[in-house]
């Protein structure tokens, strides 16, 4: 969320981040609430000055037996405090509808951000790796995994409904062994590893700015709970509320959480395979850093996840978001995108940002150094997939793929396999 007194002296930065974010805000409304809010606050003061001040007087007109004026200064005392109370009761009504407004403004693009307006002005930074060129007709994903006896699309359906599926055996193993592989890798550089659950409440979604924005994505299981969308929620939350100490960070936090999405606005796109499903494994990355370093901390996190599939021989590419096509919360995002032969074209499989204070000033995260200034400042967040284990998997599946339709193992991924280097059909 952004600062409400940043807000309120830079409505007109505020208009033109919203305009190259294909946003809006109610700039006319926020005004109307703020310049209510502090009339409020200003009569509440002074009925409290007055109320004050005629308390004291009773005490004097009572020993100088004047009871009838001090009957009527109790009257006023009374009104006095009622009034406040209904002042009251109305300031915490505005202060709830300006809070809700400025929740709902995107944030602010770091000055680095490439303008455009969407994902096709989003300029590529870097390219790992050479897709491979076939000397057979591939497969896609899709057909590869039911004739190999690994994925159960049909299955799926039957046990829950569309846009879920079923693996089985060698899929299973595999699925797995990504999980261990891409969390012990996390580990190796440094990252913590948590195990949350998957379940949580509004004011954690609230935090990370999936809610109210995005409520139709969710699954809900019960009055203010939900299935998560990604462990960025409950890894960012792990801090809520708290003040940390400088020099306890950069934190790096990983784990590894089943993700449940709606997909509400992705009606038609990637309906076939493992890509864009509504129950999805993966690992994300989170770090907390101070405002100095947050940029170079969304460096080495992407790079992070660039290591996984380095370390899988995967080829990818980097591309850094448009204003345009930038995350809600998101300062700055670099989104990697790994080869797939089935779409002939790169799909993302990661997405790292750099959030600044947004999240923190939501989930109220700050922290302290005594020696760099006073009081409190809030902590910078970012969050990142590392990876999407599904997308990984299609990955694998298609870029590994033999003239048999068998499947070669990535060598890093062999031991996690139990040594298994061949997935073949099952007999």
């Amino acid at each position: 969320m952004l600062d409400i007194k940043f807000v309120r002296e830079n409505p007109d930065a505020v208009d033109k981040s919203c305009s190259e974010r294909n946003a809006s805000w109610d700039r006319e409304r926020f005004f109307e609430l703020d310049a209510r809010r502090r009339e409020l606050i200003s009569e509440v003061e002074s009925l409290q000055a007055d109320r004050n001040a005629v308390s004291k007087r009773i005490g004097e007109l009572m020993r100088a037996g004047e009871r009838e004026e001090a009957e009527q200064a109790k009257r006023r005392v009374a009104a006095n405090k009622d009034r406040i109370a209904e002042l009251d009761r109305e300031r915490t009504q505005v202060e709830a509808d300006l809070k809700a407004l400025v929740a709902a403004i995107p944030n602010i693009a770091d000055e680095s951000v490439p303008f455009g307006r969407d994902e096709s002005d989003n300029p590529e930074v870097r390219r790992w790796g050479t897709p491979r060129t076939f000397d057979f007709e591939a497969k896609a994903h899709w057909d590869l995994g039911p004739d190999l006896g690994i994925i159960d699309f049909e299955r799926g359906v039957k046990l829950a409904q569309s846009r879920f599926y079923l693996l089985g055996g060698m899929g299973a193993r595999l699925e797995r062994a990504l999980i261990n592989f891409m969390v012990d890798l996390h580990a190796e550089a440094g990252f913590k590893e948590w195990w949350p659950p998957v379940v949580t409440n509004a004011a954690c979604l609230f935090g990370t700015g999936q809610l109210p924005k995005f409520e139709d994505d969710l699954f809900h299981v019960g009055d203010d709970m939900y299935l998560i969308p990604t462990a960025e929620v409950m890894l960012t939350n792990i801090h809520q509320g708290e003040i940390l100490d400088a020099s306890s960070l950069p934190r790096w936090y990983t784990a590894f959480t089943s993700c449940f999405r709606e997909e509400a606005g992705s009606a038609g796109r990637d309906t076939r395979g493992i890509i864009r499903v509504h129950q999805f494994d993966k690992v994300e990355m989170v770090k907390f850093a101070t405002p100095e370093t947050s940029m170079d901390e969304l460096e080495s996190m992407t790079a992070e996840a660039e290591r996984v599939l380095q370390t899988l021989g995967l080829p990818y590419r980097v591309i850094c978001l448009c204003t345009g096509d930038i995350g809600f919360s998101a300062r700055k995002t670099y989104d990697v995108e790994v080869w797939l032969p089935s779409y002939d074209n790169y799909k993302e499989i990661s997405s790292c940002s750099n959030c600044g204070d947004f999240q923190a000033r939501r989930a109220n995260i700050r922290y302290r150094d005594p020696e760099a200034f006073k009081g409190t400042r809030y902590v910078h967040t970012l969050n990142g997939s590392g990876l999407a284990v599904g997308r990984t998997m299609a990955a694998i599946m298609e870029n590994y793929q033999n003239e048999d339709g068998s499947i070669t193992v990535p060598e890093a991924l062999v031991p996690y396999m139990g040594g298994v280097e061949v997935i073949a059909p099952e007999e």
